[in-house]
């Protein structure tokens, strides 16, 4: 089973994104509102291309992950904040949220980051586990934070030292 390629994203990996993002869109892992046409672009002012990881395999893009700062405050600048991450459903099992994660600690670790957190639904125990096993712990659980298909959901907070 070949190993994905990890990469910085490209402009011109947009599209892809912003498909990969709708069709991996469920209420297990997202609180925004499931996306529509026409589909907002994936980069934004507020995450730029240098800010996300592709993981590609056969040259096609089956992953990312988001790395933003959880404020805009120059005395939070040593954390970075993983925003997202998404495989496509196609490619699970084969290592590639795990290589994410991992590159992406890296990345926060290669920019300065002191730190790196997170947070996850709590009811989202696959990727709770995930993180747990590369070293992310619980920091905090905010109760009932999220009213997801009729059913009130914990917002749970993890990070790591780098």
């Amino acid at each position: 089973m070949p190993e994905p390629s990890i990469r910085i994203a490209l402009p011109a990996d947009d599209e892809e994104l912003t498909f990969l993002d709708k069709v991996t869109w469920s209420t297990l892992h997202a609180v925004t509102p499931e996306p529509q046409p026409p589909y907002d672009p994936f980069f934004s002012e507020r995450h730029s291309p240098e800010d996300t990881l592709v993981a590609e395999l056969d040259g096609r893009i089956v992953g990312y992950v988001r790395l933003g700062f959880p404020t805009s405050l120059a005395v939070n600048a040593h954390v970075r904040q993983i925003q997202g991450l998404a495989v496509h459903d196609d490619a699970r099992g084969r290592g590639i949220g795990r290589a994410l994660i991992r590159a992406a600690i890296e990345e926060a670790r290669s920019r300065g980051a002191r730190r790196i957190t997170l947070r996850v639904l709590g009811h989202n125990t696959l990727a709770r586990g995930l993180y747990e096993s590369e070293g992310f712990v619980v920091e905090g659980v905010q109760p009932e934070e999220f009213l997801l298909d009729g059913v009130f959901v914990d917002d749970v907070l993890m990070g790591r030292a780098l």
